[in-house]
């Protein structure tokens, strides 16, 4: 998505890095980047306050349940691959590193 107007911070950045700044695990000179592009780019604003609105019904929904530490530990290895570029095995990371061929049997 782009609102086609200049900004010194790119809509396609922002909308790639939208959870990333949501979820502050940013640093705060790119969050301050962010906030300075959501006063200048309505469509932008208008995209985080959904996902923001989204994320706080899931939180009010499913916010009392715990997550199993290794699972997030599993979710937070890909995501750091993919971030890397790096090839991401074909595994459900919730059947303890099956594959998921083998675990359908």
């Amino acid at each position: 998505m782009n609102c086609g107007e200049p900004h010194e911070t790119d809509c396609s950045e922002v909308l790639d890095h939208l959870y990333e700044f949501l979820d502050r695990e940013m640093p705060e000179g790119d969050c301050t980047k962010f906030e300075v592009h959501f006063e200048e780019c309505s469509p932008c604003l208008e995209k985080y306050g959904l996902e923001q609105a989204v994320k706080k019904l899931v939180k009010r929904c499913c916010g009392q349940d715990e997550v199993p530490s290794d699972l997030r530990s599993k979710v937070m290895g890909r995501i750091d691959l993919i971030r890397a570029g790096e090839a991401v095995p074909e595994q459900d990371i919730t059947l303890g590193g099956q594959d998921t061929a083998t675990a359908r049997e």
